[in-house]
């Protein structure tokens, strides 16, 4: 059947030439039938998807005018209509660098998985990306600077917000607000020694800051 709809006017006037030469005149008209008939079928099976997604996208509304209300950022109900993406918005704004009012290791357009508000869930993640930062030693010194930079970063992202949701949750939030400055302020100095490139300095900073994940992943044991 496929190749009568892609074959060229000459190969298929000789394709319907031959049928008639071998099987009489009555048969050469049904491969042409055969072709508007599936032609047919899949304009067909593109209408009915296309109505069905909208009709999905209809019965989402409530939802998402449920969101706009809840001061979410502007949704279908199934994905963000805002443009460009926004940038989530943190609780304990004690965490940010009070010089610069933020933290300059951050790094915006990557997805994190949503896990809920839960300490528990929060504290697993962020001891997950501390050991993931622990096994970066490795790569230290060896011309892998710009990896090192972007793999720090995107880290760091991550237990930025973690952070912010597990000091929300914690009841004693003193110890962990400690904590994460001074985790966040070794992240700072270790992303400036990465992107000069000094070696010497970068061994330093990564030392200060192996000691503060260690005593992360101890504290969320």
């Amino acid at each position: 059947m496929a190749t009568y709809l892609t074959a060229p006017p000459a190969a298929a006037a000789a394709t319907a030439a031959s049928c008639h030469a071998f099987s009489g005149s009555g048969r050469s008209s049904r491969p042409t039938q055969h072709a508007v008939t599936c032609q047919a079928s899949r304009r067909s099976a593109s209408l009915h998807l296309g109505l069905a997604a909208a009709t999905a996208v209809l019965l989402r509304q409530p939802d998402a005018a449920r969101a706009a209300d809840d001061g979410e950022p502007a949704n279908n109900g199934w994905w963000l209509t805002e443009f460009p993406l926004p940038v989530p918005k943190i609780l304990n704004k004690e965490i940010n660098n009070p010089e610069t009012g933020t933290r300059s290791f951050l790094k915006n357009g990557i997805f994190m998985a949503d896990i809920g508000p839960s300490f528990a869930a929060h504290a697993y993640r962020l001891r997950s990306n501390a050991f993931d930062l622990l096994a970066l030693e490795d790569l230290l010194g060896k011309d892998a600077s710009n990896y090192v930079n972007k793999y720090l970063r995107l880290k760091s992202t991550f237990m930025y917000y973690d952070f912010d949701k597990l000091i929300t949750a914690a009841d004693d939030k003193g110890p962990y607000v400690d904590l994460a400055n001074r985790l966040f302020d070794s992240f700072e100095a270790l992303q400036q020694a990465v992107t000069a490139k000094d070696d010497p300095k970068i061994s330093d900073r990564y030392a200060e800051t192996k000691v503060i994940l260690q005593e992360l992943m101890a504290k969320m044991a």
